[in-house]
């Protein structure tokens, strides 16, 4: 009788080990591979070290800053453009246009000043950018995020602006296991009527679909240690 073969048991890309887990995840849990969207964070890494993804057949991928997005994206974009950006990291609301201008997704709505800064910026711009809620799940002071007590009212606040909502989206807390904070994110989404969830990152993003991720976030598990 032949036994199932664990992908990492198999010599496969980087890119097609990390499918082919979410699809274990996936099956584990009684969900469609086809409801994880990839996000490949890109980092700090040049353009000829993401050509080799986008070659292979990934699509979305994700950065931590504008001005290092606004200098490598434009002209992978231009040579294939159904590439895929989403902004993860940290946003100030100066930056607030450059990120509507350049990105298909923006993780990180974390408090009211931004998202006036984005509606306006949208407005401006005549494109709606799907936006994450950002959660501080953790309640760590050094993280960016808004309180969980806060997230009914952003949502109320996003929706009267007219922003399209992606989701929420949380960083659990460094060196302790990551699957309580992700039940807790997919409560506070069901409790207010959100679907998407982006979170798991390359330690953890297998738990995260088990427990209903849509957007999990993976960098050094497909480009190595930065």
């Amino acid at each position: 009788m032949t036994g199932i073969t664990h992908p990492d048991d198999i010599d496969l890309s980087p890119l097609a080990t990390i499918h082919a887990r979410i699809a274990r995840a996936a099956a584990l849990a009684g969900r469609k591979a086809d409801g994880v969207t990839l996000v490949a964070i890109s980092k700090t890494k040049p353009a000829d070290a993401i050509q080799p993804l986008i070659d292979q057949g990934q699509r979305v991928f994700g950065e931590n800053r504008v001005q290092e997005a606004q200098g490598k994206w434009p002209a992978l974009i231009e040579a294939q453009p159904d590439l895929r950006l989403h902004l993860v990291g940290q946003l100030q609301s100066n930056k607030a246009e450059d990120a509507v201008r350049l990105f298909d997704a923006i993780h990180s709505l974390d408090r009211p000043s931004l998202l006036t800064a984005l509606a306006r910026a949208m407005d401006k711009l005549g494109r709606r950018v799907p936006v994450f809620v950002q959660v501080n799940i953790g309640d760590e002071a050094q993280k960016g995020g808004c309180a969980i007590g806060d997230v009914p009212a952003l949502l109320a606040q996003a929706r009267d602006a007219d922003l399209p909502i992606g989701g929420l989206m949380c960083v659990p807390p460094a060196g302790i296991e990551a699957a309580p904070f992700f039940a807790l994110l997919a409560k506070i989404a069901a409790d207010n009527g959100i679907t998407g969830l982006s979170m798991g990152m390359s330690d953890d993003f297998e738990t995260a679909v088990m427990l209903g991720a849509t957007h999990v976030r993976v960098g050094s598990a497909l480009f190595g240690a930065r």
